[in-house]
């Protein structure tokens, strides 16, 4: 088919506007091309119409993920083959979105920059037929880990838990922290470049230090990074409840700079299971770790995440966790089913529970997660907060798409802000919630 018949037969459009053709033609004769066109200028169809002249797989690298899933969702209206692939998604999705691309004839990829870099995605790219390769809004791209970007800053390296389903302390060795006058030169040459959102990671943050200094020093890192002219957030991430300690949670109450938002992954509630698992604490002291934290910081986002089927969980297991959920009413929760990792002591255990009950019991899960957000969403009416702008949805002028302190990126919900002023991405603006979705909160500027 030729350029044009593909445009009718997908777009019903007879001819190109613009700059369309060359466009097109450059990118069908093989080179290298940068489009630019604007807004509704109708960009996308430049790289989609030669996608679909040639066999294999096209790749696009977009970093909104409000962007590619409105750009999956107008593709596969019109019979086209598309995927994407973002954060929140669970494991076993992702494997599933990236064999279908491998063996079932789609036509488009999407992901956002930072899926470049994990190990899954690499694997399996491999053996993907990709014809062409497509940078959507590249001058965001350009500015990845600026502005809007957060910078993520890796505090650490390895882990020391050796919990039974996982091959990090294996594949990575034993936990290294990073220097701490390393850490603050890197946060203030990114500040200096524009960053305005820190996030610290590491495969346990709440440990950094201990091997360096022979003691836990994340809060000492908190205060030094708080003190760096122009940075707005500290996001911290992957702390162990076991870990928390006391300076560390009054660093977060003094240091405004430091999000009150915590990810507290703890797997599972059940005693019997934790133990299974080589967690390192049990149900009566997640729940008193859950309590003191709500207690010392009122307004903390609390992020948790779930394995659902680990091996020898029973039915009455799962009801436990189900009350527990219920009960502890997470800000953020995300939960996988469990995968066996080769080489691990979870692979080889006894009682190992079919896929389409870790399945059931993870759909279980977050049906009436889904519940508990949307009533504490609810009840964020009239609340007053900052947002980070991340764009503006598609189609619609007037409402723009942020994050606010409650939300990680690509993790997490987003606030849809409503206002005719014209607003760019990477602003910080003041919002009143005024309504609530199931995950996501709506808002107006506050004047």
């Amino acid at each position: 088919m030729t350029y044009k018949e593909i445009l009718k037969q997908y777009w019903g459009y007879d001819d190109f506007r613009g700059i369309q053709k060359e466009i097109i033609e450059s990118i069908g004769n093989g080179h290298d091309t940068l489009g630019l066109m604007p807004t509704g200028g109708g960009k996308s169809i430049t790289f989609q119409v030669p996608a679909l002249a040639q066999p294999g797989l096209c790749l696009v690298i977009t970093p909104l993920i409000a962007l590619m899933k409105d750009q999956v969702r107008n593709l596969r209206d019109r019979g086209i083959k598309a995927l994407a692939v973002y954060s929140g998604m669970t494991r076993e999705e992702i494997i599933v979105a990236l064999e279908n691309c491998i063996f079932g004839d789609y036509k488009f990829l999407y992901i956002s920059p930072e899926r470049l870099d994990t190990e899954i995605f690499r694997s399996k790219l491999r053996n993907m037929k990709v014809s062409m390769i497509t940078v959507d809004e590249s001058h965001c791209i350009s500015q990845w880990g600026y502005d809007f970007r957060p910078a993520y800053l890796k505090i650490a390296e390895g882990c020391n838990k050796n919990c039974t389903y996982c091959v990090i302390p294996s594949v990575r060795g034993r936990y290294r922290s990073v220097p701490m006058d390393e850490l603050v030169t890197s946060a203030e040459e990114l500040v200096a470049g524009g960053v305005k959102e820190l996030i610290l990671v590491a495969q346990e943050t709440t440990l950094y230090g201990v091997d360096l200094y022979g003691k836990k020093c994340l809060h000492e890192l908190l205060d030094r990074l708080n003190g760096i002219s122009g940075l707005f957030w500290i996001r911290i991430m992957y702390c162990y409840p076991e870990e928390i300690y006391e300076e560390l949670i009054n660093s977060m109450i003094k240091d405004k700079k430091v999000c009150h938002y915590l990810d507290m992954p703890i797997q599972h509630c059940n005693d019997t299971i934790l133990q299974r698992m080589g967690r390192k604490t049990n149900k009566k002291e997640l729940i008193e770790r859950i309590h003191y934290l709500r207690k010392r910081v009122p307004d903390i986002t609390l992020r948790t995440s779930l394995i659902c089927g680990f091996p020898g969980e029973t039915k009455e297991q799962h009801e436990e966790l189900m009350q527990f959920v219920n009960d502890m009413e997470f800000d953020r929760l995300g939960a996988f089913t469990y995968s066996a990792e080769e080489g691990t002591p979870a692979a080889e255990m006894p009682d190992q529970v079919p896929q389409e009950q870790k399945e059931e019991w993870q759909a279980d899960v977050m049906e009436l997660q889904e519940e508990v957000i949307f009533d504490k969403n609810e009840a964020m009416k009239g609340t007053v907060l900052y947002a980070f702008i991340e764009g503006q949805v598609a189609d619609e002028n007037n409402t723009y798409v942020g994050r606010t302190y409650r939300d990680a990126p690509n993790v997490d919900g987003y606030i849809f802000i409503n206002t005719d002023e014209e607003l760019l991405t990477g602003d910080i603006v003041k919002v009143e919630v005024t309504g609530a979705y199931e995950y996501d909160l709506i808002a107006t500027i506050v004047k």
